[in-house]
């Protein structure tokens, strides 16, 4: 299973700018709306610093990265949920991902038009998020319906459900996201198997100008910083123009090249990190034969699920996970040191998989 983040926003915010930036896809960028057709998908290895750590130590012929993958989505305009611009069908684009990234327009560019002719970050969000309320609104009100006609042939259970739903769809009229409503877990399991796209975890991007980016202004981007926070979201600010123009350097050159411009870390490291943390992932690692391998998993997934990411066969025939802590490896020095210390810890099947775990899983089918 991968791991999918959503780039969405009004159209010429620079979504395919930093998609490409991102991904180096080629998704074709213009200066007008509905550039983008079809969502453009770009897989992107993600930054570990301690798998090459762990690759200088065991130097193993192959050395797998984990990804993550961005999903470019067409610009949304007001009144996509009635069918306006190219509607419905980037709606259901939305559904289909884990997470969402609303890149917010923060620089004025007389040469990039603005779709409603100038720069309000606040407004553009507002639009936004309205057009996924109002999607919303809709899902709900037709299962409403739904188990009202069902509720009517006398089955009873449905009247809680109906009660959940209608007090979701009066905190959504009033403006409030699904994903901070306050519900219990009965309840809001009736509300994630409706997949509604304000229930999806945002992070939001502030797209700004090299000189807002080295610090000279910005009160853009603090609209955009306080509609985060009020939304209890995650915020990060890159410029997408540089990341475009960092992406042209070979990779050796692009860290001498930021230090050069005063910036510590690529947009593209930001939303790595912003990414994982808001759809809490942790990464584990495995070395079998001649591959060194990194691997993504939720915060809280049990070693038998772990192995079955790896290949069903695993989870079905799990027997135990031999696991081994990042740091204690490194203090090692090395597998057999470890083996030695009696680092390496025997697990079964309900031990939770930890960040920077390294595992042998033993499974038999």
């Amino acid at each position: 299973m991968g791991f999918r983040c959503g780039l969405i926003g009004l159209p010429n915010v620079g979504k395919s700018t930093i998609f490409n930036a991102l991904s180096a896809a080629g998704a074709e960028v213009a200066n007008y709306p509905f550039c983008t057709i079809d969502p453009n998908i770009g897989v992107v290895p993600v930054p570990d610093a301690r798998l090459e750590e762990i690759a200088r130590i065991l130097l193993p012929p192959k050395v797998t990265y984990t990804t993550m993958e961005f999903v470019d989505i067409a610009g949304l305009v007001k009144g996509a949920s009635m069918g306006e611009g190219l509607g419905n069908k980037f709606l259901g684009n939305i559904r289909d991902v884990d997470a969402i990234v609303h890149i917010v327009r923060c620089f004025d560019d007389p040469n990039v038009a603005h779709v409603h002719g100038s720069v309000d970050p606040v407004r553009d969000i507002e639009i936004v998020n309205t057009e996924l309320i109002l999607a919303d609104l809709e899902t709900i009100e037709r299962r409403i319906e739904k188990n009202e006609r069902l509720l009517r042939t006398g089955d009873k259970s449905l009247v809680r459900q109906i009660d959940v739903l209608k007090r979701t769809a009066d905190e959504l009229g009033k403006g409030t996201p699904a994903r901070i409503l306050k519900l219990d877990a009965s309840e809001n399991e009736i509300i994630t198997e409706l997949r509604l796209l304000t229930s999806k975890s945002v992070l939001y991007v502030a797209n700004v100008s090299e000189g807002v980016l080295k610090g000279n202004g910005g009160s853009y981007v603090e609209d955009v910083s306080r509609v985060s926070r009020e939304e209890a979201a995650h915020c990060i600010v890159i410029c997408g123009d540089m990341e475009a123009e960092i992406i042209t350097f070979p990779p050796d050159e692009q860290k001498e090249f930021l230090e050069e411009l005063g910036i510590e870390e690529s947009g593209l490291g930001k939303l790595i990190k912003a990414g994982y943390a808001l759809l809490k992932l942790i990464t584990f690692y495995t070395t079998a034969g001649t591959e060194l391998r990194a691997w993504t998993v939720r915060e809280g997934t049990r070693a038998p699920i772990a192995a079955g990411k790896i290949h069903t066969d695993m989870e079905r025939g799990f027997i135990r996970a031999e696991a081994l802590n990042y740091d204690d490896f490194i203090a090692a020095g090395s597998l057999a040191k470890a083996r030695e210390k009696g680092l390496i810890r025997i697990e079964g099947k309900e031990y939770v998989i930890a960040d920077g775990d390294i595992v042998f899983f033993r499974f038999n089918v």
